[in-house]
């Protein structure tokens, strides 16, 4: 004979065969076609239901929006940004870099470095470290609005997965900003 143990929220616990296994009172019997579908298939789980042994299927996990916006906002921040047909970085550390050499070229408005693009060093000078800073930031500040409209989006349940891969600012050279 074959029987099933179950937890306290009526879930199985265990099957067990006599035997070979010490049978508890609180064990339920079971056909040798319920010992072979409660070990055999595995797309649900087997419960207690008013004295009948039932499958009731997984859960559908329900995913974290926020987290995936937020995520997705992450990777679109750091794809770059053109400015006057220059390739910018804007990753993390491409952001701080740039924020403290705008300080400079604030105060200092003779300012000149050599600063790293994607595609290699250029001198520039204070307008034009400005005009990457800026452009920088917008394009930061661009992601983040659009990750807040998909959050309230979420919040009205008015989302829906195609909107995460629409509305974020683009960095193709077209689109570059020209310095003043």
């Amino acid at each position: 004979m074959k029987y099933a143990i179950f937890n306290d929220d009526s879930t199985l616990q265990t099957c067990l065969i006599e035997g070979v296994h010490q049978i508890p009172e609180s064990a339920v019997k079971l056909s040798e076609k319920q010992f072979f579908q409660i070990t055999q298939e595995t797309d649900g789980v087997w419960s207690l239901v008013e004295g009948g042994i039932v499958k009731v299927p997984f859960p559908t996990p329900v995913p974290n929006y926020p987290q995936l916006v937020a995520a997705e906002r992450f990777k679109r921040e750091a794809i770059g940004v053109y400015v006057d047909g220059m390739q910018i970085e804007t990753t993390r550390d491409s952001q701080s870099l740039i924020a403290s050499t705008g300080l400079s070229a604030v105060l200092d408005p003779e300012y000149r470095c050599n600063f790293k693009t994607v595609g290699g060093f250029v001198e520039i000078g204070s307008a034009q470290i400005i005009a990457i800073a800026k452009a920088v930031r917008a394009h930061v500040q661009a992601c983040f609005d659009r990750e807040l409209t998909l959050l309230r989006a979420i919040e009205a349940g008015e989302y829906h997965d195609d909107m995460l891969s629409v509305g974020w600012p683009d960095s193709a050279p077209p689109e570059s900003v020209e310095l003043q």
